[in-house]
């Protein structure tokens, strides 16, 4: 009765437990390694090396709440990183058009996965399993299976560069002050509607902890240079993708057709059409991962996000996605991404064998992939 108990407030409060999960884990690497894990240097590289993660995390999350999995991603950002490389490097495309070229790209390659899963009734996994062998292939071919150098310095600066003080604490600022707006918003709605809502001070209490973690978080990076321009990229996905998510009619419908696809197309959503999307916002998210990759690098390399699906794949799970669909949040896969690029830049300091990292990691995401079964036993 009692482990049952446990249990029960474990799934009931998966993100707080995540987060309490970020916070050991950076305690005992900071102790381990004589004190230069939490540093703002080190946790600077540590959010841009998340980044990419994040964006992933933030497309696959949609997949797999939709009941669908996506395993070409890693070969999609390799192939549109190379793709950017090569307008930019070898056809002397100026940045930006070929951002814009390889953003709508990604967005061809993903809906092309959806219509093949949805109108051609192949598994996503196959689809997957064979865009991870097919995208691989035409970027070893189209860069002849060499690096491509050097990346124009305005694309470099989208991956190296950092977003100036003190407009990084006017965002900070607005970012908590759209907060308070939302939440004050929240309650007046309900009140009106007579909906039951938390005590007054719970949401003050939780809005003071958000405050003070978006200052700690500024103060930080602010003095490492400022806050690098792929994170505050990846935060201002994150509002989109959440908005989306929660705030929208298509955001309702992911859940519904991975919660229960017969009875949502019974209702008249057309559920060929939601999955589509999702595929295509996926491809969209690769896009901006393989940009930024080569903005980071300096260069576009055809092994470039080689094992990268598995790292989103474990994000979304580890951040309490549920393998069965219909269950997930943004915000929960982005902390996933989190445990994982803390795991992998503490074992790297720590100077920790590859084939250790690689069981740590497999370790994680079964245990994971447990608590959502527990999660599921709770609920039935």
């Amino acid at each position: 009765m009692q482990s049952q108990k446990v249990q029960q407030l474990f799934v009931r409060y998966k993100i707080l437990a995540l987060l309490i999960a970020v916070a050991v884990i950076w305690i005992f690497f900071h102790l381990k390694t004589d004190s230069a894990f939490i540093t703002p240097n080190n946790l600077s590289n540590l959010f841009r090396q998340m980044a990419i993660t994040g964006m992933l995390a933030c497309g696959m999350v949609f997949v797999i709440i939709a009941g669908e999995i996506d395993l070409s991603v890693g070969s999609q950002l390799g192939l549109l990183g190379g793709v950017v490389a090569i307008l930019t490097v070898n056809a002397g495309w100026g940045t930006w058009p070929a951002i814009g070229a390889v953003l709508l790209l990604g967005l061809f390659i993903g809906a092309f996965n959806g219509f093949i899963v949805t109108r051609l009734r192949v598994p996503s996994f196959i689809v997957g399993l064979g865009g991870m062998l097919a995208f691989r292939g035409i970027v070893l071919y189209a860069t002849g299976s060499s690096t491509i150098a050097p990346a124009p310095d305005n694309l470099v600066a989208l991956g190296q560069g950092f977003v100036p003080v003190k407009l990084s604490i006017w965002i900070g600022a607005a970012i908590f002050l759209a907060l308070v707006g939302l939440t004050v918003r929240r309650r007046v709605r309900r009140g009106r509607l007579g909906l039951q809502q938390a005590a007054l001070w719970v949401d003050v209490l939780r809005l003071a902890v958000i405050g003070a973690f978006i200052g700690g978080f500024i103060r930080m990076l602010n003095d490492a240079n400022g806050i690098p321009i792929p994170v505050m990229i990846l935060l201002a996905l994150l509002a989109a993708f959440t908005y989306v998510s929660t705030q929208t009619v298509f955001g309702r419908h992911i859940y519904a057709v991975g919660g229960n696809m017969e009875a949502t197309r019974l209702s008249g959503v057309n559920v060929g059409r939601v999955k589509l999307i999702v595929f295509a916002l996926m491809g969209l998210m690769c896009a901006f991962a393989g940009i930024i990759t080569v903005a980071r690098t300096g260069s576009g390399s055809p092994s470039a996000g080689t094992g990268a699906e598995l790292d989103a794949i474990s994000a979304c799970f580890i951040g309490g996605t549920s393998m069965r669909g219909g269950s997930g949040t943004v915000y929960g896969a982005l902390i996933g991404a989190l445990v994982m690029a803390s795991l992998d830049s503490g074992m790297q300091l720590m100077d920790v064998d590859n084939s250790w990292q690689m069981i740590i990691k497999g370790v994680i995401l079964v245990l994971a992939v447990w608590v959502d079964v527990l999660s599921g036993a709770n609920r039935g």
